[in-house]
């Protein structure tokens, strides 16, 4: 046979052409009966939600000024140029040169805060006293210090807070928990979320250094910013990671050597146990050949695989032996002018307009602070973990008593 293969046996096609048309008659039955019937978006309200956005860099990927309940009301970024970006970018003709000028503004209601990971509680807790209503990304908070007092100050103020992890939102994340909420899985034993993110290079450069200086970045400890992964199974299933085991690694690099964070480590691997027994795998590494998310969802009737850097297919498989290789389509969720993917499997249309929606409809958002310190909190636990050799952990508890 060409290329050394195999010959196909008669029974072989015939199951090949079976598996064919189950997946065919899946595609038209589960998909669109079951996932792309998901709440189309239809207008409720005239309301415009006044937003102020806050740090020029990725705070410029998102659609506040398209979605048809928000206005932005002014932006703001210390350097010059980021600043104008996000003018610009928005059509805002109103700028501050920092965030405590620009939530002193009253016209601003909200707060979009994509300043630096290290200063996310910082700059969140200054919002909300101010206020303001917060949108932050991730991930929430680098200390359960900073944890409890953003518990507190939400729990005091009443504001609605919601952190903008773009893992919750990816297709095959709302995938996955349509399939967990409708019981395909069975029951979901195991999974795994993997971050990779190779800090080498151009890229080192262009993110560990702004000119001469470090930025916050310079060996960031990869556990500090979990929630790319750890979204892949708090954002499903709701379950609490409760314990942890932490590996981490690291080589010669002087950056290990001598940074702000004291951190050792360019990649850590962790292991953790769910409130409902389960295990959970989390990687975030910065120094390895791959890229990108993904997570993999192993149930006792159902399996779900995104695809990969490595070429890996995404497939769900179910009980009954019926596979699907396609991924339900969405769109219909959030406002047309928004249907449009800006980074992050399509997730940042779906953030800001649950975020918006969260506001004009008086409710919390899906990502709540509870969920956002269910995402974050276990990934300082486990950089403890990994800095006393792998020791294990318990992981404190934020939600509501």
């Amino acid at each position: 046979m060409a290329n050394g293969s195999m010959p196909i046996s008669r029974r072989g096609l015939l199951q090949a052409g079976a598996l064919a048309t189950v997946a065919a008659s899946l595609r038209g039955d589960l998909l669109n009966e079951v996932f792309a019937v998901g709440p189309a978006f239809t207008p409720t309200s005239d309301r415009k939600i006044r937003i102020g956005v806050v740090g020029g860099g990725f705070g410029a990927a998102f659609h506040w000024h398209q979605h048809p309940n928000c206005v932005v009301e002014a932006v703001s970024d210390l350097i010059p140029d980021r600043r104008d970006t996000l003018m610009r970018v928005y059509g805002c003709q109103k700028a501050y040169e920092s965030l405590e000028k620009l939530i002193l503004d009253p016209r601003v209601e909200a707060v979009a805060v994509f300043t630096g990971a290290p200063d996310h509680a910082r700059h969140v807790l200054l919002a909300m006293n101010a206020g303001k209503h917060v949108i932050s990304a991730c991930p929430a908070c680098t200390t359960l210090e900073e944890a409890q007092q953003l518990k507190e100050t939400k729990e005091r103020t009443g504001l609605k807070y919601m952190m903008a992890e773009t893992s919750y939102y990816r297709w095959e994340t709302i995938t996955a928990r349509r399939l967990f909420q409708d019981g395909k899985f069975g029951e979901l034993v195991y999974s795994e979320g993997e971050y990779y993110h190779p800090m080498t290079g151009g890229e080192r450069q262009a993110l560990w250094f702004r000119g001469n200086e470090r930025t916050w970045r310079y060996a960031y400890p990869p556990m500090l910013y979990p929630t790319h992964t750890t979204a892949f199974l708090v954002g499903v299933t709701g379950e609490r990671l409760t314990r942890v085991s932490c590996v981490g690694w690291g080589d010669d690099d002087p950056a290990l050597k001598e940074n702000a964070y004291n951190n050792p480590f360019a990649n850590e691997t962790a292991m953790f146990t769910t409130d409902r027994g389960h295990a959970f795998r989390g990687n975030v590494c910065w120094n390895l050949h791959g890229h990108g998310e993904r997570a993999q969802w192993f149930g006792t009737q159902g399996a779900l695989f995104m695809d990969g850097f490595a070429g890996q297919p995404f497939r769900m498989l179910l009980a009954d032996g019926t596979s699907v290789s396609e991924l339900p389509d969405y769109w219909h969720m959030v406002p047309e002018a928004m249907r449009y993917d800006s980074g992050h499997g399509r997730s940042h249309p779906f953030l800001t307009h649950e975020f918006i929606m969260a506001l004009v409809e008086d409710r919390e958002p899906a990502i709540d602070l509870y969920e956002s310190l269910a995402i974050t909190v276990p990934g300082i636990v486990a950089h403890q973990s990994a800095l006393k050799g792998g020791e294990q952990l318990a992981v404190p508890s934020f939600d509501r008593k």
